[in-house]
């Protein structure tokens, strides 16, 4: 959604809560964000990074638990809405909130923001448009019925996905570019959004200065003029009491922008380089570290080009010199002591590896380092990823698992799962867990077709294991054709 708009000073310092969106239920709410989001799912920008999105959701679930301390988020909100991040490759900068708690990233926004506390000042705004119903009194003030609105935002969507004077609004692809568009939220709403954004970031622990910074970087894009890379510039330009209201909520004598981490340097690299650029540009990252001018740059500046290079070899499939790149980045970050740094650096060793067909050496990496990051989940799905080129599929079954019993709507991991069992012989489970992959994206036809495939392959089987699973995909489908009956009667 556009995230910023003008409001005189004064203004938003008195500005009252806007109520609760009664006009449209939660339950409502959740349902539309729902219909919009699996077309999200199929648009081919969507990205499952796990590197990224745990980056991105690292920095998000602070902020959802600041909004639930300070009462900003009802026991119903929490409780209803979805509150999950979606990417997308476009390197336009943005970010966007949808109905029913989904929140959309563009990689661009990583890639250009200068630390982490500038990203928390979006998110904080976006996250308000949701805690605060903004889209629910949005859609009541419009005075249009739930099944008009839906299908004037899912068309609008799929048209602009087929339009090439789309291109240069895409938000995840074309299809959000015109949900964007029907979604403008009104200035009072802005307004709001803005000041209780603002009062999220110290009580999640982001420094309050990364709202001056962003804004000032706001700022100079509008006097560059905008080129198409700043979307919402466009339509909700900067004033200097925007700027003035940023700088009067800063804690005084503490206005120094934020400094920038080592891990998010590196985050905003690998934004840079999963946002699909040509072969071309991939080459040019490459070889930065090459340049006589970069033994000047400073460390952080450094950190990032190595890890671009690194990254940028290995989509070229050069992985000697990925490799190379990567050591120098290893040394360079063996020297500053950042954890979290080190840690991205061995999950972008372990892809290197396991592009370039080395498995095992890729399983090695994964045991090296802080053990505790063997419950995170890019640790988890490139260790799986790894055991199972490795031809070692039962060293995977049980923690994936274990994994989607906490987190069912983890479709990577479920996908992942479907081959393990599958590589096992457990021909019944490995249906069920594709099913699931599909129904944690909403793909109930999908889903359904795995299960009927499951029953087709029970018939044939006669072990008692078979027979329970056999049972368990006859209860789930049953449960998954009645999600599909009332996904249909919504359209």
């Amino acid at each position: 959604m556009p995230l910023w708009h003008s409001a005189p000073v004064q203004a938003q310092l008195a500005l009252p809560s806007m109520g609760d969106g009664a006009d449209i239920t939660t339950s409502e709410e959740r349902q539309l964000g729902d219909r919009i989001i699996r077309s999200l799912y199929r648009d081919p920008d969507y990205v499952d990074d796990p590197q990224l999105q745990a980056y991105v959701m690292r920095i998000w679930a602070p902020l959802v638990q600041a909004a639930k301390q300070r009462g900003d988020m009802s026991e119903e909100l929490s409780e209803r809405f979805a509150w999950q991040i979606l990417l997308g490759r476009d390197q336009s900068i943005n970010a966007f909130a949808l109905p029913g708690g989904y929140l959309g990233v563009h990689l661009g926004l990583i890639a250009a923001v200068s630390s982490s506390d500038e990203l928390a000042t979006v998110l904080a705004h976006e996250l308000t448009h949701v805690t605060q119903r903004h889209i629910a009194r949005m859609i009541g003030e419009e005075k249009k019925s739930m099944p008009l609105m839906v299908a004037s935002l899912l068309l609008g969507a799929l048209a602009a996905s087929k339009s090439p004077d789309a291109a240069n609004a895409l938000i995840v692809g074309g299809q959000a570019a015109a949900i964007q568009n029907q979604l403008g939220f009104s200035r009072d709403m802005e307004r709001e959004a803005d000041r209780i954004g603002y009062s999220l970031l110290a009580p999640a622990g982001f420094a309050p200065q990364g709202a001056v910074s962003m804004f000032e970087k706001l700022q100079q894009a509008s006097r560059l003029n905008d080129n198409g890379s700043w979307p919402y510039l466009r339509s909700h330009p900067l004033t200097t009491e925007r700027m003035a209201d940023m700088q009067a909520r800063a804690p005084q004598g503490r206005l120094q922008p934020p400094k920038p981490s080592m891990e998010h340097t590196m985050m905003a690299a690998r934004a840079r380089v999963l946002g699909r650029p040509s072969a071309d540009k991939l080459r040019e990252w490459a070889k930065q570290p090459q340049q006589p001018e970069f033994a000047q740059r400073s460390v952080l500046e450094q950190a990032g080009q190595w890890y671009a290079s690194a990254l940028s070899y290995a989509q070229l499939r050069d992985a000697d010199r990925a490799r190379q790149s990567w050591e120098a980045l290893h040394a360079l970050l063996n020297a500053q002591g950042d954890v979290r740094a080190r840690q991205q650096a061995k999950w972008l060793r372990m892809e290197i590896e396991l592009a370039a067909g080395k498995p095992n050496v890729a399983l090695q990496w994964a045991a090296t380092g802080n053990d505790a990051a063997g419950n995170t989940r890019p640790e988890l799905l490139l260790s799986s990823r790894a055991w199972l080129a490795a031809g070692q599929a039962s060293k995977v079954s049980d923690r994936l698992q274990t994994w989607v019993l906490d987190d069912p709507r983890d479709a990577a991991a479920w996908h992942l799962l479907a081959q393990a069992w599958q590589a096992q012989g457990h021909v019944l489970r490995g249906l069920r867990a594709e099913a699931e992959a599909y129904v944690a994206h909403y793909d109930y036809p999908a889903a359904i077709d795995r299960l009927k495939a499951g029953q087709d392959a029970a018939r044939q089987a006669s072990t008692t294991s078979d027979y329970m699973d056999a049972s368990i995909i006859d209860t789930r489908l049953r449960e998954v054709q009645s999600l599909w009956r009332e996904q249909s009667r919504e359209q």
